[in-house]
């Protein structure tokens, strides 16, 4: 069979068309419900303790656009389409992305395991580093000074130890002031200067541009390992420690029920807001989740990750249970107290 040269023409016009629908890049980013994965392969505490049910880490999965999967997520249940500069800052490339995002997990397990060992009285310590820059904000003070892996250690000869540190010292200062930074790059000592700047939108607020965590070495007994993969941010801290806990003493926390939740947990075992909670409420219902646990922040209501958890958990006519929490404290009361 012949094709002329019209129809050859408008075949390959056809190709270039949907690869370029299937591969171009938007300026957007999608966000869909991801999985619910047990925790037990994920963390695994030396002679921990076995329990008949689960912990689950719950996820979000998403990505920039293409064209076609823009329209898709247009018409698809629980598909978000965001401007892609509300995701990832601009100026950082996907791989700056990925590996911030990998550093949240690092501190999130390092939180979560504190959390749970200081729960259980068992040994633990904690040794100081300094604080690891994630990223730098893209045309703000640090920008072209600080890079991603920059270790502080310093700041105008005050010693930095934990990003507190460097937070208090700067909320100490005003907008135009100049501070030197002492940095580890590539295992060598710099100084660097930056000058403060205030950030539009946030009363004020002074600062450099970075986004940070602290470098600590956090050391236990029994040992634990994670095995968390390419999976990252800092979302799956409350169940960690949850986990983590179970693992440490006797009995069965879970009693044998599939339980998940979400939300950042600080070294106090305060339970932080985080995005997507209503994706993650899909997944859940999707695993077979029986409860949920949801950042409460405080009661305040209106939009808070509880209400809108709720709200979703309603929409889609799930039995799971949702139970707002605040502190890794009140996840641990409900597991022992009211859980049945």
């Amino acid at each position: 069979m012949k094709f002329s040269k019209g129809q050859v023409f408008s075949v390959v016009i056809a190709i270039i068309i949907a690869f370029f629908l299937s591969t171009y890049d938007l300026p957007y980013y999608i966000q869909k419900p991801g999985g619910a994965d047990a925790l037990n392969p994920i963390v695994q505490v030396d002679n921990g303790d076995d329990s008949e049910g689960d912990f689950h880490l719950v996820t979000v999965r998403g990505g920039q656009a293409t064209p076609i999967q823009y329209a898709l997520a247009k018409i698809l249940p629980h598909h978000d389409v965001l401007p892609l500069d509300q995701v990832r800052p601009e100026g950082i490339s996907d791989d700056e992305y990925f590996q911030a995002q990998l550093h949240m997990m690092e501190s999130s397990q390092e939180a979560s395991t504190v959390v749970a060992y200081t729960a259980a009285n068992e040994d633990i310590s904690i040794d100081y580093n300094g604080v690891y820059v994630v990223s730098v904000v893209d045309g703000m003070p640090a920008d072209g000074i600080l890079k991603m892996g920059d270790r502080i250690i310093g700041i105008d000869d005050t010693e930095i130890s934990e990003s507190d540190d460097l937070i208090s010292y700067i909320d100490s200062k005003k907008a135009g002031n100049t501070v030197r930074l002492t940095i580890v790059r590539n295992e060598e000592e710099l100084e660097k200067e930056v000058t403060l700047e205030a950030f539009e939108g946030t009363d004020n607020k002074i600062g450099i541009g970075i986004q940070l965590v602290t470098d600590r070495d956090v050391s236990v007994s029994p040992e634990i390992t994670f095995a968390s993969g390419s999976i990252g941010g800092p979302s799956a801290g409350l169940m960690f420690s949850l986990e983590i806990y179970d693992q440490l003493t006797e009995g069965d926390l879970t009693k044998g029920h599939q339980i998940a939740g979400t939300g950042e947990i600080d070294y106090n075992g305060n339970v932080g807001r985080i995005g997507g909670i209503d994706k993650k409420i899909v997944a859940a219902d999707r695993e077979g989740i029986e409860v949920f646990f949801a950042p409460n922040e405080g009661g305040r209501g209106g939009d808070s990750n509880y209400e809108v958890a709720k709200k979703k958990a309603e929409e889609i006519g799930t039995d799971m249970v949702i139970v707002p929490v605040d502190t890794f404290e009140d996840a641990l009361h409900y597991l022992e107290e009211e859980l049945q």
